[in-house]
């Protein structure tokens, strides 16, 4: 989940727990992942507890875990990393309704949100006004401590914030949909992108691909963005329609003026000033990806054209729930490497150097 300002209190002990789950933690920005348990709550009513069969790794676990966002999302340790969740629902609550033991679910960027406030009842919990309670590294306020993620054995959720996920997808390859999807998914169908749209995706990775994916599906004219050739080929196997190289300059000039929309995935920096031109009039640029550094923007970048520089950042349980029955419909799913837990710590330095194609996702049967 791309990094958002909000207060982290100091959590509280934790209370009495029903059982202890395996897990891998770290215990220092610099420590490295490692085997770690965590205190998993007794089921309350409305609780769904969930056995974890994948898990993908996102890069905000790595940010997360290097306490790389510690001005906006301060790291408190020890961290279990771990929001693209895929399992098997193994005990509910006496007054759960949707599922039952044995059902295939997943978990997302977030496990709770005062579910009172304007945005909540809108189905926009990710804006939630008091902040959602992230699925990791918040304060958990029905336990206590801080919230520990997915890269554990279990999990206990409240069945308001657990998703149906059909059987007709890759379960590995679905787990990524839970973040790297909906952050591409939400904006792309917040902004209308359809068919005899021209949409440009910046960058291919963990969000950018699935960015493509989902712009094809919905009807556009796809257009690829990168610094590097070497994407060309892929890019056209994910069905690209065009690949523009962005460090070409009069490459990126005769593009000017004909984007509907264009998707900003990159997370490293880059200059925001090179796209904008490229919009239509009443075009819209959207930053999903969260460079460290702000990024300066010219005025007239956007006074002319009456362009529009927008963010988006995961979405609601409703819109996840739809943006998953449309992957099981479409036969939707992120590109993979499956590994091991006890591998992680190797797959961050890949992750480090864009060396995967193009999501981590762990088996979890290896935390055994």
């Amino acid at each position: 989940m791309s990094g958002v300002a909000t207060p982290v209190a100091e959590p509280q002990a934790p209370k009495s727990a029903a059982y202890k789950a395996k897990a891998y933690a770290a215990q220092s920005a610099t420590s490295g992942l490692a085997p770690f348990s965590v205190p998993r709550r007794d089921l309350r009513p409305d609780d769904v507890q969930v056995q974890i069969q994948y898990c993908g790794v996102c890069h905000s676990d790595l940010h997360q875990v290097r306490n790389e966002w510690q001005s906006t999302l301060p790291t408190i340790y020890p961290i279990v990393p771990g929001h693209e969740i895929i399992g098997r629902v193994t005990k509910t609550g006496n007054s759960v309704t949707r599922f039952k033991e044995g059902d295939t679910v997943g978990v997302g960027c977030m496990v709770s949100s005062c579910g009172v406030c304007v945005n909540c009842r809108a189905g926009e919990e990710q804006f939630c006004v008091n902040f959602p309670t992230l699925t990791y590294n918040a304060e958990d306020k029905i336990l206590g401590g801080v919230t520990y993620g997915g890269y554990s054995g279990s999990i206990v959720v409240r069945e308001a914030f657990v998703l149906r996920v059909s059987d007709k997808l890759d379960l590995a390859g679905a787990a990524p949909l839970l973040c790297a999807g909906i952050t591409t998914y939400s904006p792309l169908r917040h902004w209308n992108v359809g068919k005899g749209q021209k949409v440009g995706i910046v960058g291919l990775g963990g969000l950018g691909h699935m960015g493509v994916k989902f712009a094809k599906a919905f009807g556009a004219h796809v257009v690829l963005f990168s610094t590097s050739p070497k994407k060309i080929a892929d890019a056209k196997r994910l069905g690209v329609d065009e690949v523009i190289i962005s460090t070409n300059a009069d490459e990126m000039l005769k593009h000017a003026g004909s984007f509907d929309f264009i998707l900003d995935t990159a997370s490293a920096e880059h200059d925001l000033n090179a796209y904008l031109p490229l919009l239509k009039l009443d075009g819209t640029m959207t930053l999903v990806g969260a460079p460290e550094k702000p990024a300066p923007v010219a005025a007239f970048n956007l006074l002319f054209g009456r362009h529009r520089l927008a963010g988006s950042a995961i979405g609601g349980i409703r819109e996840t729930q739809e943006m998953l029955d449309f992957c099981a419909e479409h036969g939707i799913t992120s590109d993979i490497e499956l590994i091991k837990i006890q591998d992680i710590n190797q797959a961050y330095e890949r992750l480090l150097k864009s060396d995967v194609k193009y999501r981590f996702v762990i088996d979890m049967a290896s935390l055994q």
